[in-house]
């Protein structure tokens, strides 16, 4: 049984697996990560590498690269201890292992540093991470109709992200929105997103600031009667985020999405009843 457990769980994570592998973004970063563990093990390439092992076997590991990828795996441990979804799991590992296979390749050769740098670059400008793009209730506004639309009914509470495409913080959050939209989305409790990269003129009516050192991407508002009532992260004096995990129990519990849901749909039960009596006062007019 202790055999068979690990076996099913990789049959059962094979087709997203599968999916990963078929993206562009991941299978490069893939390949990127495991250059210098390619060309150190994979002859003739490594045999006319230099070697710093006693027995002069220039196809295994020096003590120095075994030394540089145990650091490696402690940083990743590190980092992954805050991770939430399984693409900020595997983000890290990539971006670590593209440092590592840095360091190393310089360490071999100049010449081999700089080209594997320059490979990194032309990936980071032409490939980018895949965008979220399953199931969602979510309505996207530009910085024309957020307004309006926070406004339109003073009935309905709003809960707007307001992310960047290029944020991997805001790419992680995606799927963990989209799962609440589907589970709380109703007539009096509604979701929106707005994208601020595209949208800039929306971050500064909404004092969020764009900057990956802030840290403030994504930010989460709770809107009632067109006002913000709350929002995450909070901003300290100095502009920075206050440290805040975007996950699913942490939005329910600080949004109080629970109450919310709960008053939204005796409000949507009111206006269906409402609706129903009028008709039926209609009715009876018309007859």
């Amino acid at each position: 049984m202790a055999v068979l457990a690990p076996i099913l769980a990789v049959l059962y994570a094979a087709p997203g697996l599968l999916r990963w592998v078929s993206q562009p973004y991941y299978l490069l970063s893939a390949i990127l990560s495991g250059c210098f563990l390619l060309v150190r093990k994979v002859s003739p390439i490594c045999q006319a590498l230099p070697t710093q092992r006693e027995d002069g076997n220039p196809c295994d590991f020096d003590w120095r690269e075994v030394e540089i990828l145990m650091f490696l795996s402690a940083i990743v441990m590190m980092k992954n201890r805050r991770s939430i979804t399984i693409e900020q799991h595997v983000g890290n590992i990539f971006m670590f292992s593209k440092v590592a296979n840095t360091i190393l390749f310089f360490r071999l050769d100049l010449r081999m540093g700089l080209l594997y740098i320059t490979l990194c670059l032309v990936f980071l400008m032409t490939c980018k991470p895949p965008l979220y793009m399953g199931p969602e209730h979510i309505k996207y506004f530009s910085d024309k109709t957020i307004e309006e639309e926070m406004q339109s009914d003073n009935r309905v509470s709003w809960i707007v992200e307001f992310f960047a495409n290029w944020s991997s913080e805001c790419q992680s959050f995606a799927p963990i929105y989209a799962e609440l939209s589907l589970k709380y989305n109703c007539a009096g409790l509604k979701f929106g997103k707005v994208d601020i990269g595209r949208y800039p003129e929306v971050s500064s009516r909404y004092s969020i600031s764009p900057s990956p050192l802030s840290k403030q991407l994504p930010t989460l508002m709770l809107f009632q009667g067109g006002r913000e009532i709350m929002r995450r992260p909070q901003v300290d004096k100095k502009g920075r985020a206050v440290s805040w995990s975007f996950t699913q129990e942490n939005v329910i519990r600080e949004f109080n999405l629970n109450e919310l849901y709960q008053k939204a749909k005796k409000i949507q039960k009111h206006q269906e009843e409402t609706l129903n009596e009028n008709e039926c006062n209609q009715s009876k007019k018309n007859l």
